[in-house]
């Protein structure tokens, strides 16, 4: 067996994938990290990431799909037939499972969950309809509940009849629901052990229990998380039914996604997410939109300046500093737009605290407009001895700087209110204004 301390363990794993030997690349796939594993995959070809997951046995193949980003695991899903692409979706986990869907075509997820476990489908078309970055969208539909009318005997029987099936979803709580299925309360495994077996689960349990709506954004998990130091919140809908149960591991990751997706869009990648071992189209696609937009307003830019040109003919140095005052000015501006953006995942502010955060951030564009202009009008009296010039500029720069950290701040807010991703927006149109 190829061993992992070679250099290249993407040749040691298309040579197993040629040999078609299951066990062995298995078994090497395991002694990788699960980085090296992303990396290793990235560098094979079409074919061998096509091969490799049909080689492997379906519940291998969906632990290494749960290894890799959605998105790396949606293109290796994307290269085999749908029929055995849902052999291995149904050994998922159900929030893996929705992510990994949620990432393909809507006719591609379609043909997978056509060739599906009927009840596995349904219940995946359920959590695909929840919004990715809710308490529904990341949350696992593998828990454990009784009726409030259960005692603790049948409680710890079940479990140890089927101790191998809940070792698998990874039970560290149950949950107790009334007859109607609403969530009444949680029950501590240890306080199920350390009580009488006749006991009904009503009196052992933790009664009226943290719990959140499906439709709760990530932001308001993240904080019940540092408030809490729980495995796991049960997830309900308006009704009290629970739904499912949002795991602390699962809202970090979405969390850190959410995070990496901003930071993409905010670099000019408009699906979010880019991998090189994408198709050449989709993520030719993905800059080209941005960059036209940007050519487009980069344009409208240009027309301003040539507008003065006359001016500029007369007064050379002007030529030299409108680059000084655009790149100061919109760095001033995007620091304003990466903090409102900040502020907005955060919850901190809405849309509606416009008025707010442009007074807040006037105030810090003044300060910092009149000592950048003062340094600017400076260095222009220096090199060019001419006085209402260096005024002029040093003026210039003051006034943009304010309006440029004023809408720096208001324009995510405004993108926001009509739905469209201030990460993606806001820079070029602050650097066209």
């Amino acid at each position: 067996m190829p061993e992992n301390t070679g250099p290249k363990p993407w040749i040691a794993i298309q040579e197993l994938v040629d040999r078609g030997d299951p066990e062995q690349l298995d078994k090497f796939l395991d002694t990788l990290k699960p980085g090296d594993v992303a990396r290793a995959i990235s560098r094979l070809d079409d074919r061998a990431r096509g091969d490799l997951l049909m080689i492997l046995e379906p519940e291998d193949a969906a632990d290494l799909i749960e290894e890799l980003s959605d998105a790396q695991g949606a293109e290796l899903i994307d290269d085999i037939p749908a029929k055995q692409a849902a052999a291995i979706v149904d050994e998922m986990d159900s929030d893996h499972r929705a992510d990994l869907l949620g990432e393909l075509d809507e006719e591609e997820a379609e043909a997978i969950l056509q060739q599906m476990d009927p009840e596995e489908a349904q219940e995946a078309r359920e959590l695909l309809q929840y919004d990715p970055e809710t308490a529904g969208g990341i949350m696992v539909t593998e828990f454990v509940v009784y009726t409030q009318s259960a005692l603790v005997s049948d409680v710890l029987n079940d479990l140890q009849s089927n101790r191998e099936l809940y070792s698998d979803i990874g039970v560290q709580y149950a949950y107790v629901q009334t007859e109607n299925k609403t969530l009444i309360g949680v029950l501590r495994l240890r306080d199920l052990v350390l009580s009488a077996n006749d006991r009904p689960i009503a009196e052992v349990m933790v009664v009226n229990p943290v719990s959140v709506l499906a439709s709760a954004p990530l932001d308001e998990i993240e904080q019940l998380f540092d408030r809490y130091m729980f495995y796991g919140i049960p997830v309900i809908e308006e009704d009290g039914h629970i739904v499912g149960v949002v795991e602390r591991a699962d809202a970090e990751e979405a969390h850190s996604e959410r995070s990496e997706r901003t930071f993409m869009r905010f670099s000019g990648i408009i699906g979010g997410e880019e991998l090189r071992e994408m198709a050449l189209p989709e993520r030719t696609s993905r800059r080209l939109t941005w960059l036209a937009a940007n050519l487009i307003l980069s344009a409208i830019a240009a027309l301003v300046i040539f507008y003065y040109h006359k001016t500029i003919e007369e007064i050379i140095w002007l030529a030299a500093l409108i680059p000084v005052l655009v790149n100061v000015s919109g760095c001033s501006g995007n620091q304003a737009v990466a903090v409102s953006i900040r502020e907005l995942a955060l919850g901190l502010i809405k849309p509606g605290d416009f008025a707010r955060v442009v007074r807040q951030e006037v105030a810090v564009g003044i300060i910092n407009g009149l000592s950048l202009g003062a340094l600017l009008g400076l260095f222009t009296a220096l090199c060019t001895r001419d006085l209402p010039l260096s005024v002029v500029v040093g003026f210039a720069l003051a006034l943009n700087t304010v309006l440029a950290v004023a809408l720096g701040g208001a324009l995510p807010l405004l993108l926001r209110r009509i739905n469209v991703d201030p990460a993606a927006a806001a820079a070029p149109m602050l650097t066209t204004v």
